[in-house]
């Protein structure tokens, strides 16, 4: 199942699963563009990314820092279900 964390005023989403049984938690990031998204997946606690499609060097060094940042919130909320 997918969680809502934040969209942001360009409609970027991001969203996070439940907690996988290997501990991890997957965050996806969403960005619509003229013809459909461009995305991103994070698998935390190791900050893997996969599955980087559209998004920019500097624009994924950003969403790394973002995630660098809320990852202990992420992570809480998985753990706990989400809301």
């Amino acid at each position: 199942m997918k969680y809502p964390y934040v969209t942001f005023p360009d409609d970027t989403e991001i969203t996070f699963s439940d907690v996988c049984e290997d501990g991890s938690v997957l965050v996806y990031i969403e960005t619509p563009v003229e013809n459909g998204f461009i995305d991103a997946t994070c698998s935390l606690p190791s900050y893997t990314w996969t599955g980087i499609h559209g998004y920019s060097e500097i624009e994924m060094k950003r969403w790394d820092k973002f995630l660098h940042e809320n990852a202990h919130l992420i992570l809480e909320m998985a753990a706990a279900g989400a809301f």
